[in-house]
């Protein structure tokens, strides 16, 4: 594998203003490369700028809904316009939806499948023809939710083993331009992620699970040190990265024991908040949720 530095490279990085996208961003500013970010939230774009001018590196803020195609395509050519090519993908940006099945809408599972399947692949279709020249790096952010169905997350789970099965499917075929394509599986992420997930059913019992959930020691890990795994394993060009190191065994379980697992899924459900009435079908943030307890 040809050596590899972040020096003057440049990512485009989507959900790149806050979180995990965010400090991504800030990790290859100090090693010496240049980041185009896209996001929906203007404000949060510029926050992001600001933080990001004290490295003194060279960054591109993009204001691009992910859903619409014809806003992908042109966040892609503003970068090709001020930058001249990308080096790295990096397929970041994400929704979480949490609650019973039965509070799920056809608009749920659309929404997210355009957001974490549809829009990676929209991306490399723009990027991959120039990466083609010099080769290139693609990082897919799925979670372990796309590694195993979790009640409660099913829209999630869904769309993130399409994003899964898309990322290591053309990993082989893209390797022979030397472009490296690199699956990341992370488990529970300490991003604030609660906030600004959407909850349906009994809002405020989900919000309090999912929660509890994130803040267990053991399965869940920092932005800052996840954003450096992932660089690592990108610099690498590995093929695969599971982090925290509770999620291989979670993994694996479900690899050996599948009939095991499932029941003991079925178990977990059982003790998770029932489909509520009519009133459960509106989604509200967990902000919202967050500030009517």
């Amino acid at each position: 594998m040809p050596r590899f530095s972040y020096r003057d490279k440049i990512a485009l990085i989507t959900g790149g203003s806050r979180g995990l996208g965010l400090e991504i961003a800030r990790q290859i500013c100090v090693r010496g490369g240049k980041v185009a970010l896209i996001a929906r939230d203007a404000d949060e774009l510029a926050r992001a700028k600001t933080d990001l001018n004290r490295f003194a590196a060279e960054v591109l803020t993009i204001h691009c809904d992910l859903l619409e195609t014809a806003q992908i395509q042109s966040a892609v050519q503003q970068t090709l316009q001020r930058f001249g090519k990308i080096d790295i993908l990096i397929n970041n940006a994400g929704i979480i939806a949490i609650g019973p099945i039965e509070h799920m809408q056809l608009k749920d599972f659309d929404r997210a499948m355009r957001l974490h399947f549809w829009a990676p692949f929209i991306l490399y279709l723009l990027v991959a023809p120039q990466m083609r020249t010099n080769g290139g790096r693609i990082v897919n952010i799925s979670s372990i939710g796309g590694r195993i169905a979790v009640p409660h997350m099913a829209t999630y789970s869904a769309s993130k083993f399409a994003l899964t099965g898309f990322s290591d499917a053309i990993r082989a075929e893209v390797a022979r331009d030397n472009i490296y394509v690199t699956t990341v599986t992370p488990g529970l992420m300490r991003t604030g992620s609660h906030i600004h997930a959407t909850f349906k059913g009994d809002h405020s019992a989900e919000y309090q699970w999912f929660d509890w959930s994130r803040t267990i020691p053991f399965a869940s890990i920092s932005a800052e040190r996840a954003a450096r795994k992932i660089l690592n394993a990108c610099k690498r060009g590995k093929p695969n990265l599971v982090m925290p190191s509770s999620a291989y065994f979670i993994i694996a379980a479900n690899a050996l024991f599948p009939n095991l697992t499932a029941r003991v899924m079925k178990i977990v459900n059982r003790s998770m908040p029932p489909r509520v009435s009519k009133s459960g079908d509106e989604a509200r943030s967990g902000a919202e949720v967050r500030d009517k307890k």
